[in-house]
């Protein structure tokens, strides 16, 4: 047996313990009784220990230098040189530290579930201090192998081969126009008159309308399910890819299009190549191509007037009311306001909600501030960018999102960027797919063969740059962006 064929079967080994992670991962968010968190978290971090024993064998190292004199094809190289960059990242954390972050992190997560809604700072501090600190060891340790800084090391992870320095450039151009924009898009909106949800919306009601919704987005219900949970997400794995979303039956908006959202991340999961299940490179290429993904649905396909027209149909069919005509839609979806929430914010106040957070963690891990910091430089930011003051309100500020409790440092640029991978890949595929058209047909299978072609099928097989270039014919451009919202919010 080659020592290629050697490594590959022992990524599918390691492949089918992380199966079981998801799932469990799953389950703890969405069914599982809240007594049994310890318990679970005892396992997960014991699954996660074993996982990251077998991801540094000894015996990894040699197999990998025997592939590398190896006759392998083009993709037999890409997928030998994914599987050296993970096992050179495993190998950096000692199996004590993986063991106190997964323990850590699922206490301070489960905690905060009931602390966020009872604005309780100083009991959240209290876990999410040990988060924060060996989160900072984990950077360390991955800075001083990589010669990064040490958000740079985390960065790498979710991001790999992007820099702050990058981001730091591109998200001061964001900075430059986008505030002028939302103000000019407020005024605009201002004297428009629309029909805000204003009823009772079963939950019942609103999941048989997202079903409906996935259905037209072409959704593998064979392998894969919606359920509810405190912060929509997608898990699970390829094959069994469990989505979330979160009901309020005072109002349909954001369950509906966070199904939406998270459909598109289920449908890049389910378009990665089979014939690499369990590698390395048949992997999603990085969070912000997968947020390209979930963004391109909700954003560029979701709030489009075509497809608003479908939701506007499908909704009409659960509920009846002024709120669910067509043009009454496009407003509600369209609408541009400064609020506190992320996940609740609109397309173009989000990029504002992603910065502030990035600039702090970048900070945070970088050893510049202190987490007892993060409450008073989130009011000044969010007063900043949003003119909103959080001050004392923990629970729709810093302490909204799921990320930062177990050690998820390095995650949110991922969201910006993949607004504006999905703008760029929008403006490309309306190059050779008369989108529209298709959309308003109901039939939008030209547009996801473009995606499963250009983006899905590739997997990790190229890095971002050139999976992009290739999808594209050039490199990350944010001026799509820009454009794609200028079209949508001033010219429409």
């Amino acid at each position: 047996m080659s020592a290629f064929t050697k490594l590959v079967e022992h990524s599918q080994k390691c492949s089918r313990f992380q199966h079981l992670a998801s799932i469990c991962g799953w389950d703890q968010a969405s069914m599982m009784p809240a007594g049994g968190n310890q318990a679970r978290s005892e396992a997960m971090a014991e699954l996660s220990v074993h996982i990251h024993g077998l991801m540094t064998q000894p015996q990894l190292g040699d197999w990998i230098a025997d592939a590398e004199n190896e006759a392998l094809n083009n993709d037999q190289q890409s997928s030998l040189g994914e599987i050296k960059r993970q096992w050179q990242q495993a190998n950096l954390l000692p199996e004590k530290l993986v063991e106190a972050k997964s323990l850590a992190g699922s206490k301070c997560e489960h905690a905060w579930r009931s602390q966020r809604g009872e604005n309780d700072w100083v009991g959240f501090e209290k876990n999410w201090r040990e988060v924060v600190e060996l989160s900072r060891e984990e950077a360390q340790i991955r800075a001083d192998a990589a010669n990064l800084t040490p958000y740079d090391a985390m960065l790498d992870i979710y991001e790999p081969g992007t820099s702050s320095a990058s981001l730091d450039v591109l998200f001061a151009d964001v900075k430059t126009w986008l505030p002028s924009l939302i103000d000019e898009v407020i005024e605009k909106q201002s004297s428009e008159q629309f029909s805000a949800p204003s009823g009772i919306y079963s939950t019942e009601k609103q999941k048989a309308l997202g079903l409906e919704v996935m259905k037209l987005l072409q959704f593998d219900f064979e392998h894969g399910r919606l359920d509810e949970s405190v912060h929509p997400f997608c898990g699970g794995v390829p094959s069994d890819v469990r989505i979330t979303t979160r009901y309020d039956e005072a109002e349909f908006v954001q369950s509906l299009m966070g199904i939406v959202h998270e459909t598109g991340h289920a449908r890049y999961e389910q378009g990665l190549p089979k014939h690499l299940a369990g590698q390395p490179a048949g992997e999603a290429r990085s969070m912000g191509i997968h947020e390209s993904q979930s963004l391109f649905f909700e954003m560029q396909v979701g709030r489009s007037d075509p497809f608003i027209g479908h939701l506007a149909n499908l909704a009409g069919q659960q509920f009846s009311g002024s709120e669910f005509e067509k043009d009454n839609f496009q407003k509600i979806y369209t609408r541009v306001k400064k609020d506190f929430i992320r996940v609740d914010a609109d397309e173009l106040t989000y990029p504002a909600h992603v910065i502030l957070r990035y600039e702090i963690e970048r900070d945070l891990i970088n050893g510049k501030i202190k987490h007892t910091d993060v409450p008073e430089l989130w009011n000044t930011k969010m007063q900043s960018y949003l003119g909103l003051s959080t001050q004392g309100n923990f629970t729709n500020g810093c302490m909204q999102d799921i990320h930062w409790t177990d050690g998820a440092f390095g995650y949110f640029p991922s969201y910006t960027l993949g607004a504006m991978y999905a703008a760029q890949f929008m403006a490309s595929m309306k190059q050779t797919v008369d989108v529209n058209a298709v959309i308003e047909s109901g039939d939008l299978s030209p547009i996801f063969t473009w995606l499963e072609s250009n983006i899905w099928s590739k997997g990790s097989l190229l890095n971002t740059d050139d999976l992009v270039k290739g999808a594209t014919g050039e490199t990350l451009n944010a001026e799509h962006f820009k454009q794609h919202l200028m079209n949508r919010y001033l010219k429409g």
